[in-house]
């Protein structure tokens, strides 16, 4: 049997460059509201711009109700043990902002690295469970190939750094949707892989470090990996601090 070909989807099948941070010379980046309601109070709650809650919010102080979701799990460790990714974490950690990113998060996060498939499955402590016709679903597809590049930086919730997962391209198409039209949910061109947190704007300089990083890492992969499973997810914050996954769904091999 003739050995597969692979190929994961490019930046014109996907909405990366239409969703990134727009950084413009001589300003600097301000923490948006998005992120000063969800993530800041986790990372900073004595920062004078933490937005505690608002009226009709799902948030009070980062936290909200238990949402379950459908995840690619990313394997940390391999992440870790990849050059490109040891090369950009120095990279970072000698920036002119490095100071202003919470580096304590990220073991409290490390067995729980993920990108959301189809989020808000359900809310509530009630679990989600797929039942048999959608599990069949998942194992006729079977794993796949992913690609790992970064850091992004999107035009809503700033202040949040992620990786961009490449999904595999499979008979013309992107296998990530293929999983979102499975289980009836919306189809999306952006899957995130959140890794740092900022603790404050950024100055005029610092985010031109910043913009001038993503650029020179844009088209360097950090890491390619098989997906062979995925996670139902339940968590009380948008950092799954506090999280727990309910269910881990095995991938059959490919074929």
């Amino acid at each position: 049997m003739a050995e597969r070909t692979i190929q994961l989807c490019s930046d014109e099948e996907l909405g990366y460059r239409r969703s990134q941070t727009k950084f413009t010379g001589g300003e600097g980046l301000a923490l948006d509201e998005t992120y000063r309601l969800a993530h800041l109070p986790l990372v900073a709650p004595q920062h004078p711009d933490v937005i505690p809650s608002r009226e009709g919010a799902f948030y009070a102080m980062g936290r909200h109700p238990r949402v379950h979701s459908l995840v690619l799990p990313v394997p940390e460790n391999e992440l870790r043990q990849s050059a490109a990714y040891r090369e950009l974490d120095s990279e970072l950690r000698a920036a002119p902002f490095a100071g202003k990113i919470a580096w304590d998060l990220l073991p409290r996060r490390r067995t729980k690295l993920h990108a959301t498939i189809c989020g808000s499955l359900a809310v509530g402590e009630s679990t989600s469970s797929l039942d048999t016709e959608r599990r069949q679903a998942l194992t006729d597809l079977g794993g796949f190939p992913v690609g790992l590049r970064g850091p992004f930086s999107g035009n809503v919730n700033v202040g949040r750094l992620y990786l961009r997962l490449y999904p595999e391209k499979r008979q013309g198409g992107n296998v990530l949707q293929a999983i979102q039209r499975a289980l009836g949910c919306r189809e999306t061109d952006l899957y995130l892989v959140g890794l740092w947190n900022l603790t404050d704007d950024l100055d005029p300089s610092e985010a031109a470090a910043l913009n001038g990083i993503i650029e020179r890492w844009w088209d360097r992969p950090l890491l390619t990996f098989q997906a062979d499973r995925l996670w139902l997810l339940a968590a009380s914050d948008d950092l799954v601090l506090e999280s727990d996954v309910t269910e881990v769904i095995p991938l059959a091999a490919p074929t």
